[in-house]
């Protein structure tokens, strides 16, 4: 495990030491006063190393043990550079980093939102997909929020609510009726479909 560990951080190691000289090639001069700069990943494991800081507080009859109940969601608005440094980033790679903000999932307000109030919004994608052929879909509320509670359910956020509505509507969509015109998401019955 230690051997497995110490390869991951050479394997890590040799690729932010290759991203760094991309940066100080002599031959290409950028002004880079307003260029934003961003690093953005799952870092699988780095919550980890957070709870393992956060956790060590003090010793003794009066320590808290534990994550004072930290939300889950919450734990990588903690992270500090030596959290970075211990996960396997290289100390040259982190001092380019000044600025460090997490985001948490999505609640399911929010992917209500996703499905129904961007212009180009799926809801409205799949109502155009099915006028296509005359067919005027509707979804009522309880289907929108099966649809958002599925993807909380299965982890995927915003990513898989197409995945989820493809699969709901796939067999719908071949099968529409020709003679019907109107078509609400009782057809389809979201809340039987695995939620993994």
């Amino acid at each position: 495990s230690s051997n497995r560990r110490h390869t991951r951080y050479i394997s890590v190691t040799g690729v932010q030491a290759c991203a760094l000289p991309i940066s100080h090639q002599e031959f290409l001069q950028i002004d880079t006063t307003n260029v934003l700069f961003i690093v953005g990943g799952a870092f699988a494991g780095l919550d980890k190393v957070i709870e393992a800081r956060i956790g060590k507080k003090s010793v003794g009859f009066t320590a808290s043990l534990g994550l004072d109940n930290t939300n889950p969601d919450d734990i990588f608005s903690k992270v500090m550079p030596e959290d970075l440094m211990r996960f396997g980033l290289i100390p040259e790679f982190i001092g380019r980093l000044p600025v460090f903000a997490s985001v948490t999932g999505l609640d399911q307000a929010a992917l209500v939102a996703v499905l129904t109030e961007p212009r180009n919004a799926l809801i409205k994608q799949y109502q155009r997909l099915f006028a296509i052929d005359g067919v005027e879909l509707e979804f009522d509320k309880a289907a929108i929020e099966a649809i958002a509670d599925l993807a909380m359910e299965r982890g995927t956020g915003a990513r898989g609510l197409r995945a989820i509505m493809e699969e709901a509507l796939l067999q719908t969509m071949y099968e529409i009726d020709r003679k019907s015109t109107r078509l609400n998401s009782s057809h389809t019955d979201i809340s039987r479909m695995p939620s993994s």
